[in-house]
């Protein structure tokens, strides 16, 4: 291997986080940090995270991926991804103080995840990061949640025969009718509008005004990737998400929420490494991002190989 592993702890004495940095021989002048997404810790559901870092490092990248407080091997309480961000920036300082050449830095979060990558992006303006990498980023609300069940559950379930022979036996069960129902009516109920403090809000916002590169990767088979793409579609702090300037996006037709096939997680890591080299450390120039997030859209440049068309985040 061109590249080595170590573990330590850093962050606040009180709430010492575990760390684990792939250090490659000769690194770049970028280095990532994983932020993890839900109930995981540094390795990631099918050891993804593991992987990654490996991946990025053998082409010398430094990777570092981190326990959150409360998690893996990490000190204190379970924190809520929206308070996260002392965590992400204790992460950036670990990773340069242990690879100086470090000057340029990628957040690359799933779920959660990339929610949180957001919101520090927002909240701190760190002019260390030129690079976001978000896969199926975290939007949940009662109202987009109970819309892209009906648009992407219900609906389809309405034009299977099964469903109708059960409907007509009774053995469709009285719970998901009530679930039904309660969708429809959330739908349709007058709501108070949406605190501009929201979490939703602030990530929209820190997109619109992120001035470095945006690598977004959604899963065909994943409801919170669809629900992500309703929001992005009908919330107005949403309207600007699809022509950012540095935007690339990638869509996974036959990838589920954490990526578990081979193939999958072999496809973000080379979405991930192809970014990482001509957008972010290249610098490369831009062509036009895809206006609209459905494949067909998707520009000639960003096709196959590189780039193609409870809580979700358990493993």
């Amino acid at each position: 291997m061109n590249f080595t592993e170590q573990a330590f702890y850093f962050g606040q004495p009180q709430q010492q986080l575990l760390g684990v940095l792939a250090a490659p021989a000769q690194a770049s002048d970028t280095g990532v940090i994983v932020v993890v997404g839900g109930p995981q810790y540094r390795v990631g559901s099918h050891r993804q995270f593991v992987l990654l870092a490996r991946t990025l490092a053998a082409s010398g990248y430094p990777v570092l991926r981190f326990d959150f407080a409360g998690m893996g091997d990490s000190a204190g309480g379970l924190q809520d991804f929206q308070d996260t961000a002392p965590a992400i920036g204790a992460a950036l300082d670990a990773l340069q103080q242990h690879q100086p050449t470090v000057k340029n830095f990628v957040l690359w979060g799933l779920c959660d995840g990339a929610s949180a990558a957001l919101l520090y992006a927002q909240s701190t303006h760190d002019a260390r990061l030129a690079g976001l990498c978000l896969l199926n980023p975290w939007v949940r609300s009662a109202t987009t949640l109970a819309r892209t069940q009906l648009k992407h559950y219900y609906r389809q379930r309405l034009t299977e025969k099964e469903f109708w022979l059960k409907l007509l036996h009774a053995r469709v069960g009285v719970k998901s009718l009530l679930h039904a129902l309660n969708n429809f009516k959330l739908l349709f109920k007058r709501t108070s509008p949406r605190s501009p403090a929201s979490f939703q809000d602030k990530m929209a916002l820190a997109w619109q005004d992120f001035p470095g590169a945006l690598l977004l990767v959604l899963s065909g088979q994943d409801l919170v990737a669809k629900e992500f793409l309703d929001v992005t579609q009908r919330d107005s702090a949403w309207s600007k998400a699809w022509v950012h300037p540095r935007l690339r996006y990638a869509h996974l037709p036959q990838a589920n929420h954490t990526f578990s096939s081979h193939e999958a997680r072999q496809t973000v890591a080379h979405l991930t490494l192809d970014w990482l080299h001509h957008q972010v450390a290249g610098r490369a120039p831009l062509g036009e991002p895809s206006p609209n997030p459905s494949p067909s859209n998707i520009s000639p440049s960003l096709k196959p190989p590189l780039y193609v068309t409870g809580h979700p985040c358990t493993p």
